[in-house]
């Protein structure tokens, strides 16, 4: 009985460690303004599947993790260009820019 606990609790720790090794976190550059702005960035990167997103308003950084055997950043952020929004390497079209709401407008880099 007391073996096959050591063996459970061997076996759940593995399996933790196994896990926890394909969990990546990245910082991605993203263009915004406001509240709400986090709001829709934050959303756009879970359902691209990140497991966490945290934009910070003031430094335009987004914080993710995510499962590499399920998604990347890559993803992520073509997801987020999709909702309206530039980041580093993403970015998004002239038509999704337009459909956020005004005070979502950020300048925009210049093409060229």
């Amino acid at each position: 009985m007391k073996r096959n606990i050591i063996f459970t609790i061997a076996l759940t720790f593995c399996a933790y460690l196994v896990n926890a090794q394909s969990v990546k976190t990245e910082n991605i550059k993203v263009f915004g303004n406001c509240a709400q702005c986090r709001s829709h960035i934050q959303k756009a990167a879970t359902a691209a599947g990140a497991t966490v997103a945290k934009w910070n308003v003031d430094t335009k950084v987004l914080t993710v993790s995510f499962d590499q055997s399920k998604t990347d950043a890559k993803k992520i952020q073509a997801k987020i260009a999709e909702a309206g929004y530039d980041t580093q390497d993403a970015t998004a079209s002239d038509a999704a820019y337009k459909k956020l709401d005004d005070c979502c407008q950020y300048d925009r880099k210049k093409k060229g």
